[in-house]
């Protein structure tokens, strides 16, 4: 599984407006019933469950929330590099700017923990996250997330 088997040009965004947790995940609910055809509710709704089991920021800037969908007939992904960090319950109190939703079918299982292990690889490479914060646009965003990634050793 690639990383571009879970997003499309339109679930990439760049500088995203949003000045709380709760907004950035409101956000990504809205956009991401429109690429799936779910309820942005329940989106929501389970994104802020899996929140209140502990913070899905992951440290250094990063958050990967992510929840399980009956109805769901893939997994699904977005990206967002927000234009301003923003407190995000991290362990390491660090403020997040770039967000990865990840949703799965209920029955995914392995996939799902597939899929969050590659979008954690990715995110752990300091070279990779650099470049992602840089960059201007959501296309470029797009290309540097999907394409493969030289090796780094760090």
């Amino acid at each position: 599984m690639e990383l571009a088997d879970l997003l499309s040009p339109d679930s990439v965004i760049c500088n995203l407006r949003a000045a709380s947790k709760k907004l950035v995940l409101q956000d990504l609910a809205r956009r991401a019933a429109v690429a799936t055809g779910l309820s942005e509710r329940a989106i929501f709704d389970t994104l802020l469950e899996r929140e209140k089991l502990g913070s899905t920021a992951v440290g250094h800037g990063i958050a990967i929330p992510h929840g399980k969908f009956t109805g769901l007939d893939r997994l699904y992904g977005l990206i967002a590099k927000l234009e301003q960090p923003i407190d995000f319950d991290s362990a390491d109190d660090r403020p997040v700017d770039l967000v990865f939703l990840l949703l799965a079918p209920e029955a995914a299982g392995a996939d799902h923990l597939k899929a969050l292990a590659k979008v954690s690889r990715l995110l752990r490479d300091k070279g990779v996250c650099e470049r992602l914060r840089h960059t201007k646009s959501s296309s470029s965003l797009y290309d540097l997330v999907t394409k493969p990634q030289p090796a780094n050793h760090n």
